[in-house]
């Protein structure tokens, strides 16, 4: 639970630095740029805060690490290019699959470790604010978004079942 956590917090956090390598640039994106740190820094935040559960419980993390920050990165990067809105779709579809991974470890956690289970709550909070934030951006009008979403859908579901057993 913890190793595919970290490496879903270790994706997220590439995914916004490669959109804000493409937003980070512009004049006319500051505002979306600064939304995307925010973001960033928050993930980084949960990101932090599983590499000292990995470390406290004795959990390896996934040595898959390499390819998600590649992937990840590479995720960012391509959705900002593509435009703001599929940015945003992007943020959309990762934070939905994410925020219900979440709140399926809530249900699972709750009664043997509650610690856990309210870090996991906290972080799902945060989860369904960023996607708040990308609907509220277009992530719905992008270009293709059906199919853009579901490709990152289905890639998300892959990752956290490979992340599980490597």
């Amino acid at each position: 639970m913890l190793r595919i956590d970290h490496a879903g917090e270790y994706g997220a956090v590439a995914i916004y630095k490669g959109q804000q390598a493409v937003f980070g640039r512009g004049k006319h994106t500051r505002d979306l740029a600064a939304q995307i740190k925010e973001m960033e820094d928050e993930e980084q935040k949960h990101l932090d805060a599983f590499d000292a559960l990995l470390i406290e419980r004795d959990v390896r993390p996934t040595a898959l690490a390499p390819i998600w920050n590649l992937a990840g990165y590479g995720l960012g990067v391509v959705t900002a290019l593509m435009g703001e809105k599929a940015a945003h779709a992007c943020t959309e579809a990762v934070e939905t699959v994410i925020e219900q991974h979440y709140a399926e470890q809530v249900e699972q956690t709750k009664d043997v470790d509650p610690a856990l289970s309210a870090t996991f709550a906290e972080f799902r909070e945060d989860e369904l604010h960023h996607r708040d934030i990308a609907v509220e951006g277009g992530a719905k009008e992008a270009p293709g978004y059906s199919v853009l979403s579901r490709v990152i859908t289905a890639g998300c579901h892959l990752a956290i079942k490979v992340t599980g057993r490597i």
